[in-house]
């Protein structure tokens, strides 16, 4: 499974990470279904280079001709004049594996758990902190993950 392969690279290669989106939502255990795997990590030189290094040897490569330094660099640019939001992966032999790099949020100062599923061990955004994002991000689906997440938590 892509989650476990590339929780295990980043933890080879000290990359600090956390599990967001859809995919965290159902690792902190509500039901939901989603196909990407979005990321979020510390933003530094260093980590970026290292995540497409990553992505690329587990078979992934850059939906946009994007490198890892433009990406960095330009982040804001990006965000702001070309609403960018995730540097986006996507493995041409097998095309269900996404692997999206959340652009707008970084880890520093975030809350994370690590959860072991298995025999794995994965790294996830905290419940608060995954909440906090969704109601930024206000889309449907997102409204109906925060009601689900609030029960979580009573």
């Amino acid at each position: 499974m892509l989650l476990y392969r590339l929780a295990s690279a980043f933890e080879k290669e000290e990359i600090d990470y956390a599990v967001v989106g859809g995919l965290a939502v159902a690792l902190h255990g509500v039901v939901r279904s989603t196909i990407d795997l979005d990321i979020i990590i510390k933003f530094t030189l260093s980590n970026f280079i290292k995540v497409e290094k990553v992505l690329n040897e587990l078979g992934l490569v850059a939906n946009l001709p994007l490198v890892a330094r433009d990406v960095f660099n330009y982040r804001e640019e990006y965000i702001k004049n070309r609403n960018l939001i995730a540097w986006s992966f996507t493995n041409p032999a097998a095309p269900v594996e996404v692997v999206d790099i959340i652009i707008t949020h970084d880890l520093k100062n975030m809350k994370r758990d690590t959860l072991r599923i298995g025999r794995h061990l994965v790294k996830v955004i905290g419940v608060t902190e995954l909440i906090k994002m969704k109601k930024e991000s206000n889309r449907p689906q997102d409204r109906e993950d925060i009601k689900a997440l609030m029960e979580l938590k009573k």
